[in-house]
């Protein structure tokens, strides 16, 4: 696994990439990247991150390089709430807008079993995940991208996830889902 290290002004990032030679779908298929804020305790809790103007062009970044975003109903809930187009007047700065739009005019995979439908770009995933996401991986294009927490954990116990992009905040939150549930909180370790 190589390990490349390009981190914006105020946040470390630390990106995982899968060798493209012997693994069984990357070389084959477009790839699906994994890109989540955590602070310095894992946290996940995206109301206590540091949403600047350098996280949002990271993102749009990220974002610019997929042909389809992968979403469970948490996350598409969420993001449309905030991002669908139009935005209330004077709602958000104006270096949030490249985001906006981005994200507001990408194709959308939406997996989930409680939802009977979905707009906004987007596309209902159902019946076996893993080889739904296997069929995605296997249409022409680019990349995919997922985000969210349990999603791309349940993606990443199937092997199905080729690049992790971890965007450390230089906070700590002390509560919070983590992207690892399995590890400890900083103030227990060494107890």
């Amino acid at each position: 696994m190589r390990v490349k290290q390009s981190p914006p002004p105020t946040v470390a990032q630390l990106r995982l990439v899968r060798p493209p030679y012997g693994d069984r779908h990357s070389y084959i298929m477009r790839p699906l990247r994994y890109s989540i804020n955590v602070t310095l305790d894992g946290c996940c809790d995206h109301r206590v991150m540091i949403a600047d103007e350098d996280l949002h062009r990271h993102a749009v970044e990220n974002l610019a390089q997929a042909d389809a975003l992968l979403f469970g109903r948490v996350t598409y809930e969420m993001m449309e709430a905030a991002w669908r187009r139009p935005a209330r007047a004077g709602g958000r700065p104006d270096w949030m807008e490249p985001f906006a739009r981005t994200i507001d005019a990408a194709k959308k995979y939406v997996v989930s079993s409680t939802l009977d439908q979905v707009d906004w770009n987007a596309e209902l995933v159902r019946g076996d995940l893993g080889e739904a996401v296997q069929q995605l991986k296997a249409e022409p294009g680019t990349s995919l991208f997922v985000g969210g927490l349990k999603l791309p954990l349940m993606l990443a116990e199937l092997g199905l996830i080729d690049e992790f992009d971890f965007v450390v905040q230089p906070s700590l939150a002390g509560h919070g889902r983590r992207c690892s549930p399995g590890c400890r909180s900083v103030s227990t370790w060494g107890a």
